[in-house]
């Protein structure tokens, strides 16, 4: 076996949580195990490398832990990384451990922090970790399966009540910047319309109309997504029923998209990035981000991942606009 270019390795996770971090994080620490590598957990992300908690990782430190939701590494907001003097920090914290690279787990505001860091000497490696599957070189981010699916469940059953009493449900659902989970969602659940901030949009003509067409086939009950990128539901929901005569009521569905047990999915994916990570810190490449493009595992240099785009899938939103009537 090849000599390894690092003797320890550091992982942890930034930014907001998402379902698969785990296996992320226990994809890393057993590769790092069966390479030959010491592998450190650094707690609460940016914030606890400046502060030192920082614990030794092992094989029983995660055990058990592929199928939990959250990450055992907590997260936290760092403004003092931000900071030179921060970072400064930061890097000595590394220097006084012997950590040799880092692997950083979340999404492109961490990834930020990654390129920081590898600027100023400390080689890391990026891993995509969020819900709103919106980093520019990835197809796939860890936790948007599992989001999705759990969007999907919770509309499921607000749709029971809405249709007991033949109402409107005008649901919120996470994604910040981008529309991918409510698309994607709002196509698995059949909604009416979907709002994102991708495609302009009408009220009158993409929600009003559309309702009162599809009451013509004597439809009653109505599910209407919104990317909370858009946001103000409540609003939405008192115009529907002020136009349509269809009572409506508002949902966000906040924080619970973010947790639960991940899918086979997000713990495939997570196991394969953490995996190849720790191949490229190995080699003692660093500097990049791993990604997920066509079904696979792949790397960019980190400079230049950060400037590269993505879009939703037009073809998927006019699809809906077709059989959602």
């Amino acid at each position: 076996m090849m000599e390894n270019a690092v003797k320890r390795i550091g992982v942890l996770t930034s930014g907001g949580d998402a379902p698969g971090m785990n296996a992320a994080i226990r994809g890393v620490v057993r590769a790092c195990l069966y390479r030959g590598i010491e592998c450190v957990g650094i707690r609460r992300g940016y914030n606890g490398l400046i502060s030192g908690d920082i614990l030794r990782m092992d094989a029983n430190s995660v055990s058990h832990i592929i199928n939990r939701g959250g990450t055992i590494l907590y997260s936290a907001r760092s403004p003092r990384f931000k900071t030179e003097e921060g970072m400064q920090d930061a890097i000595k914290a590394c220097k006084d451990r012997g950590i040799e690279g880092l692997v950083v787990i979340g999404g492109d505001g961490s990834f930020r922090g990654a390129r920081d860091l590898s600027l100023r000497g400390i080689p890391c490696v990026a891993i995509p970790g969020t819900i709103d599957n919106d980093i520019g070189c990835c197809d796939y981010t860890i936790g948007y399966d599992t989001a999705m699916n759990t969007i999907m469940q919770m509309v499921d059953r607000i749709r029971d009540t809405a249709e007991s009493h033949d109402r409107c449900a005008v649901v919120e659902v996470m994604g910040r910047g981008a529309g991918y989970l409510a698309l994607s969602a709002g196509i698995a659940c059949g909604a009416t319309s979907i709002l994102i901030p991708e495609v302009p949009y009408d009220f009158e003509r993409d929600v009003i109309e559309r309702m009162k067409r599809t009451q013509k086939s004597n439809k009653v009950h109505f599910v209407i997504l919104v990317s909370e990128a858009i946001g103000g539901v409540e609003d939405m929901a008192k115009r529907i029923q002020s136009e349509t005569g269809v009572e409506a009521r508002a949902t966000i569905l906040g924080h619970v998209q973010r947790g639960g047990s991940p899918t086979a999915k997000d713990r495939i994916v997570a196991s394969q990035m953490g995996y190849h990570a720790v191949q490229l810190l190995k080699e003692g490449i660093g500097n990049r981000v791993v990604a997920m493009q066509k079904e696979k595992i792949l790397d960019f240099d980190i400079f230049e991942a950060l400037t590269m785009k993505n879009s939703v899938d037009l073809d998927m939103y006019k699809m809906n606009l077709d059989i959602s009537i």
